[in-house]
């Protein structure tokens, strides 16, 4: 019996424990893929308080040397099911295991939607990128494209603008659903180009990205770029638990800065709860409002 729970070990869920952990209490972390979260997919982080420059993967190693140093226990397993058992909760895993807590904090993050294309996660981090403001300063000066057609996508595309010596902004129909002033204020960008009713088909180059082969409107196109950020969309992993929280219409969980739930003794944190900036600062500060909340709960 842990006094605290915390499945999914991503910057917000190791932060959550190494606080937890030195407010004495007893923690589990639970993670399905790879501790630190989906920052290792970053080759690069400049935007870290307190780093200049680290790689997402030894970023994620610090945080979790951190966690386990403070006393935080450890395990690579998929949580699949939680239930409430008198005033705790007990976790159910894939493989079989169980683990039980008085408190639990979901940090399951959200994964960015994938185009679906060959080799897209094999270039996650050498050209296909998925965070204009995390990855976007190493491609200064060089010609990039963003897929997709909503407010994400054309911040993105403004963003990459004003560093990028040419933007190719991608989208399978043809119209924006994001808001007419961003499209406004990208028609004004010289170095812009629309490429509507077109798809992504293939990603051209062998270690780095090099080009992208589209399908548009019937006709075969290729276009050479450095970088492709893909905005089209992320997706909560919060189903599982949807029985002990509020999810939004997008599955996020319902839940404000306090990363409170409608269950006594259930937290969340980070990507996996409704918010308008997803950084690893902001996952980080959730990790810590959700382990002084679980804290001042069992107390």
């Amino acid at each position: 019996m842990y006094d605290i729970i915390i499945i999914g070990g991503g910057p917000a869920g190791l932060t959550a424990a190494t606080y937890a952990c030195r407010a004495g209490k007893s923690v589990l972390v639970i993670e399905k893929n790879a501790f630190g979260g989906q920052i290792t997919w970053s080759p690069k982080v400049e935007n870290f308080p307190g780093f200049v420059s680290v790689s997402g993967t030894e970023l994620g190693d610090k945080l979790l040397e951190q966690a386990m140093a403070q006393g935080a226990d450890v395990e690579l397993e998929e949580a699949k099911e939680i239930r409430r058992e008198g005033e705790g909760f007990a976790v159910l895993c894939d493989s079989g295991m169980r683990f039980e807590g008085r408190a639990l904090i979901l940090a399951t993050g959200a994964k960015p939607r994938m185009l679906g294309v060959e080799r897209e996660e094999e270039l996650v981090g050498s050209g296909v990128c998925y965070c204009a403001v995390c990855d976007g300063a190493f491609y200064a000066g060089h010609p990039v494209a963003v897929c997709g057609g909503g407010n994400s996508a054309l911040q993105d595309a403004l963003l990459l603008s004003e560093s990028c010596s040419k933007v190719y902004l991608i989208h399978r129909r043809g119209s924006f659903r994001g808001e007419q002033k961003l499209v406004e204020a990208l028609e004004q960008r010289e170095n812009v180009e629309f490429v509507m009713n077109a798809a992504v088909t293939a990603l051209q180059g062998e270690e780095e990205l090099s080009g992208l082969v589209l399908e548009q409107e019937g006709v075969r196109r290729e276009i050479a770029v450095d970088g492709l950020f893909v905005a089209i969309g992320h997706q909560p992993d919060n189903a599982a638990f949807a029985d002990f929280l509020a999810l939004d219409g997008a599955g996020y969980a319902d839940s404000g800065e306090d990363c409170l739930t409608e269950t006594p003794g259930l937290f969340v944190a980070g990507d996996c709860r409704k918010k308008s900036v997803r950084q690893l600062t902001t996952a980080a500060a959730d990790g810590a409002v959700a382990a002084l909340a679980a804290v001042q709960y069992l107390s």
